[in-house]
């Protein structure tokens, strides 16, 4: 690396461009309420961790001309881009799995600007989707997506071109299996309400002159928040189960 403090440059920055196009797009360090300064720093010191383990890969990689080195360094940001949005796509399936439980279980406030997120949100969704988002962290997460830019290098090797296809399908499957997912996680609330309200919608036939709906309101949202209560355990239990397999998907 002394020896060649240009090629080092370039190698170092070559690198940064895939890691810090990856961090960008990762929920947590990629949320908005992160300072810029914060973010940049921090894909700056993985990448500056990752050059030395990088380095066969990188280096001689870096040496073409100036206009290959444009197309090596967009191709690198593609790459990067494309393993944050595959956890960024799973953190965002669960906020969706919030949205669809407030929805069956009768919570529907007024949505509210989001916790990690621009998008408004409501209550519920914003605490799950945070709840999770730090259970991932807990489980240290970011290491899995650190390894995984790793061993992205012998995937898809620097100078090696960016596979719009194998792209994707990783994002594709991503989907995929994320909303397989969150389905089954949801589904307990799916069929309370469901059963619910197919209760009430009789109950409002036999008895038209009563307000049914204002008269079942509080006991679908007390039986949605018992439930949410005694499942949250086994729910992000699962929730934290399921990233390693969307992740090992690529």
């Amino acid at each position: 690396m002394i020896t060649d403090p240009e090629g080092t440059v370039l190698a170092l920055f070559a690198s940064f461009c895939r890691v810090g196009a990856c961090f960008m797009l990762m929920p947590g360090l990629g949320s908005f309420r992160i300072p810029t300064q914060i973010r940049l720093f921090v894909a700056i010191a993985a990448s500056m961790a990752l050059l030395p383990l990088m380095w066969q890969e990188i280096y001689p990689k870096v040496a073409v001309s100036t206009g290959g080195y444009v197309a090596l360094i967009f191709t690198e940001i593609l790459i990067g881009a494309v393993l944050g949005l595959v956890a960024r796509y799973y953190a965002l399936a669960l906020q969706f799995a919030g949205t669809v439980m407030s929805m069956m279980i009768g919570f529907n406030a007024l949505p509210a600007a989001g916790v990690a997120e621009q998008e408004s949100q409501t209550q519920l969704s914003a605490f799950i989707g945070l709840t999770g988002l730090l259970i991932l962290f807990m489980l240290d997460f970011h290491h899995l997506v650190i390894e995984a830019l790793t061993m992205s290098y012998e995937l898809i090797p620097v100078g090696g071109g960016f596979d719009a296809q194998l792209a994707l399908v990783t994002l594709s499957d991503t989907l995929s299996t994320s909303f397989m997912t969150m389905l089954r996680l949801i589904s307990p609330f799916l069929i309370y309400g469901l059963v619910f309200n197919l209760a009430v919608g009789m109950i409002n036939k036999l008895a038209p002159q009563i307000p049914v709906y204002f008269i079942s309101l509080p006991f679908i949202l007390t039986g949605g928040l018992f439930l949410l209560f005694f499942g949250s355990g086994e729910f992000f239990r699962q929730f934290a189960d399921g990233f390693m397999p969307v992740f090992d998907g690529r």
